[in-house]
């Protein structure tokens, strides 16, 4: 929880706290200290679900435009297929006074 700092560093920073602060006033700045990691910590917890959900939004952003993308080509290939056999159907009709067998 608290990285490199091990007993024997938590041990040496209660005894300097004791000494700065006094018996009497440490409880108060250990419940100080408590409250502002605290309020730290929900604050780093609401920042990451905020850049989670951005994340989320601009892959979902993303994959609309590549979906976009895709239905374009797809709409250019059938406009193309369309003109194509416009022009086969054309070429196979008979010509006037051509009989049809």
């Amino acid at each position: 929880m608290f990285g490199s700092i091990g007993v024997p560093e938590l041990i040496v920073i209660f005894i300097i706290a004791l000494l700065v602060f006094g018996p009497k006033k440490l409880p108060e700045v250990g419940k100080s200290v408590g409250r502002a990691i605290r309020e730290f910590k929900k604050a780093s917890d609401e920042l990451r679900s905020k850049v989670e959900e951005e994340i989320s939004a601009s892959e979902i952003k993303s994959e609309i435009n590549e979906v976009k993308s895709n239905l374009t080509e797809f709409k250019d290939d059938l406009n193309q297929f369309q003109d194509n056999l416009k022009k086969d159907l054309k070429t196979d009709e008979p010509e006037e006074g051509q009989k049809v067998s």
